[in-house]
């Protein structure tokens, strides 16, 4: 049974005061009984619609827990979904304040980024449909956040959050998605210099492509398509990272290019 709109409309609020405020909220997943992805999706909805309204502008969609080392370290064994919005993109190189951002515990991770020429509707919407409506790909770092206390989420308390989304960078390099083997594409990044983590495409659910199809189709079962101009994030390719003031990302993906990013306090 679906909960209440009452009750939808109370925690995408609880939900989006967290954001403003800069704090963390008990999982709902614990505390409403019975909540399901369909209400979470509902809840999101709610949240999204209170960013709008404060004039934040849809600019795309993202899918998260793709690849089996994120699910892993969440314990959450399949994707979530949400949205971006324009205040959520920052320029590559930025210097992030943690605070200003509204950043609360972020981390990094590290994904191929789709740009569409064209809209993209489901159900069933194939690699090969994804692929001709991407006007290109390119490097993505986003930083990941968590209104959920600790990140002790479940697929209802990160797909009723925006699917944990924080904000995200993506690189000036543009490549064509046709002219790529997206499965075999590496990614390295560095944290301070060093050596932090690495990943293949293929481990976004075998290609990025294949990822992107799934988020399109999910999506057509609450009547949302894919839009001419959108942003579309694929999923991380690798653990995600833990971020604080002082911190400094850079990546590289194999025939595309790279993006960065470094935060202050």
């Amino acid at each position: 049974m679906a909960l209440p709109q009452t009750t939808v409309v109370t925690l995408g609020d609880e939900l989006y005061a967290a954001l403003r405020e800069r704090r963390t909220v008990a999982p709902l997943s614990e505390r409403v009984p019975g909540i399901d992805i369909d209400d979470a999706y509902n809840i999101s909805l709610h949240f999204l619609h209170r960013r709008t309204a404060n004039g934040e502008a849809l600019i795309g969609k993202k899918i998260g827990v793709t690849s089996k080392a994120v699910q892993d370290m969440l314990g959450v064994h399949q994707p979530d979904f949400g949205f971006l919005t324009d205040r959520m993109q920052v320029k590559n190189g930025a210097r992030v304040s943690i605070k200003g951002s509204g950043l609360i515990q972020p981390r990094a991770e590290g994904e191929i980024a789709f740009v569409l020429k064209k809209d993209l509707k489901g159900p069933n919407v194939s690699e090969d449909q994804v692929l001709d409506a991407t006007d290109y790909v390119c490097p993505c770092f986003e930083i990941v956040d968590s209104r959920i206390t600790d990140w002790k989420i479940r697929i209802q308390d990160t797909v009723a959050d925006n699917a944990s989304c924080g904000i995200f960078v993506l690189g000036e390099a543009r490549a064509d998605p046709r002219k790529l083997d997206l499965a075999a594409v590496s990614m390295q990044i560095r944290k301070n210099r060093g050596k932090a983590a690495e990943g293949l495409g293929s481990a976004v659910q075998g290609h990025p492509a294949t990822a992107v199809a799934w988020l399109a189709s999910t999506l057509s079962r609450y009547g949302i398509p894919f839009l001419k101009g959108e942003i579309i994030l694929s999923g991380s390719l690798a653990p995600l990272l833990p971020a604080v003031a002082g911190d400094q990302f850079d990546m590289s993906l194999t025939g595309i290019g790279g993006a960065s990013i470094s935060f202050t306090e």
